[in-house]
């Protein structure tokens, strides 16, 4: 079976709120084994949203719709179901009950305009919203169309389709099949690279393939198709397999496990601690260890020695290094690592320096030049990285890789370099 998904609201249109709720609900229709083939976004227009409504009931057996639920003139969607299913609304006295208890619970009295939000298409089943004041819909229309209307807010939007709309229609349609997808993530490569790596596996069709291009990253999404949970264990299971083969020391992690999480779990099992050293990254590198719950098992400090003055009074860089080599050198970056490395007491330090731009570039040393530097118990390692023009990439490159380096001498791999 199809589904359409129908996102409602013109602060949409307008790019005022990014549209996360077709994301989710796409994905979750796709667990249950439901194919998505079109997605509209349709402003708070009456005609508009009678006109995309229509086109989805023509070409769909699903529609899901989002947004447009709520209590203001401008709030139309149940309005619009109404007289394009012909089943026109009723005021529902247990939704308006369960509303006027919401106010009540909250010691403030209930606006005249929520009871817009009471009024029901006549034989449509509400699904109840603890989470807020707009039920969700759910209309069967002869001979298998299903037209479900779900609130925009995502925190009542996403318990109502995963606890009430998605075991409505399994039991409905007499669902089986699932779809789940796995992702591999990659470091260090680029898009077509990794489609070189991958060769024949783009011509199997269960489980199929997809690269997705990220900031500093490309993922591999698998995803299968099956009738049980066993089966696509055993399908995602078996290509994950071949993909790791193919793709060897690039590939990092699985699914939401970033590179940060990847280091932390590596430095946890070494019972081995962390400092850094920031120049053009600004804080970056420590913000994204620091994200992971835990870290502080592992990392000790971090330093955001921006200024020349900064690298020698924290770091101990000499003045005359930096004028003979400049602060964008693998000298540079070294001293640094090492500087960090022995006022942390540190099992690892890792530095970064480099021109983040837009200007401050040269010929010999051009916007995008990084270098990473890493001190261990066995020396000093500084790499020369060239980045992009662009200032927010290059400090995102330039955080990824000098997290790759440490998961690299973590692991005993080479370090990275720019395929």
């Amino acid at each position: 079976m199809n589904a359409e998904i129908l996102t409602v609201g013109t602060e949409l249109l307008l790019g005022q709120i990014v549209d996360t709720n077709a994301a989710f609900v796409a994905e979750r229709l796709a667990e249950a084994g439901i194919d998505v083939y079109c997605k509209t976004t349709v402003g708070d227009n009456a005609a508009r949203i009678e006109a995309a409504l229509r086109q989805a009931l023509g070409r769909a057996q699903v529609v899901l719709c989002t947004g447009g639920l709520g209590p203001t003139e401008d709030d139309l969607t149940r309005d619009v179901v109404a007289a394009v299913t012909g089943r026109p609304l009723r005021l529902d006295p247990a939704v308006l009950a369960q509303i006027q208890a919401r106010f009540a619970r909250r010691g403030i009295p209930m606006p005249k305009s929520n009871e817009r939000q009471a009024q029901v298409p006549e034989g449509a089943e509400v699904l109840e919203n603890p989470r807020g004041t707009a039920p969700g819909l759910l209309l069967r229309l002869p001979p298998d169309r299903t037209v479900i209307l779900v609130p925009g807010v995502p925190a009542e939007m996403r318990p109502m389709v995963t606890e009430m709309v998605l075991p409505r229609l399994r039991e409905a349609y007499g669902l089986r099949g699932r779809i789940r997808s796995r992702v591999l993530r990659t470091v260090g490569v680029s898009e077509s690279r990794v489609n070189e790596l991958l060769g024949d596996l783009w011509e199997e069709r269960n489980p199929t393939i997809a690269l997705l291009a990220r900031s500093g990253e490309i993922h591999v999404r698998i995803t299968a198709k099956a009738e049980t949970e066993e089966e696509l264990a055993r399908l995602l299971d078996a290509r994950e397999a071949q993909v790791r083969e193919r793709l060897g020391d690039i590939l990092f992690g699985r699914d939401e496990e970033g590179l940060e999480v990847v280091v932390g779990r590596l430095l946890t099992e070494r019972g081995l601690t962390l400092a850094v050293a920031e120049s053009c990254t600004g804080g970056l590198l420590a913000h994204r260890i620091t994200n992971v719950p835990g870290s502080s098992a592992y990392f000790e400090r971090g330093a955001v020695t921006y200024s020349n003055r900064a690298k020698t009074a924290l770091l101990g860089v000499p003045d005359e290094l930096i004028a003979a080599k400049g602060a964008v050198s693998a000298e540079v970056a070294a001293a640094m690592a090492e500087g960090m490395r022995e006022r942390a007491g540190t099992d690892l330090a890792v530095a970064v320096t480099g021109i983040a731009g837009p200007g401050g570039g040269t010929a010999e040393k051009p916007v995008g030049l990084t270098y990473v530097a890493l001190a261990h118990a066995s020396g000093v390692e500084a790499h020369e990285f060239r980045f992009f023009t662009d200032r927010d990439l290059n400090k995102q490159r330039a955080a990824q890789t000098a997290l790759d380096l440490v998961r690299r001498h973590l692991l005993g791999l080479p370090p990275p370099s720019l395929r």
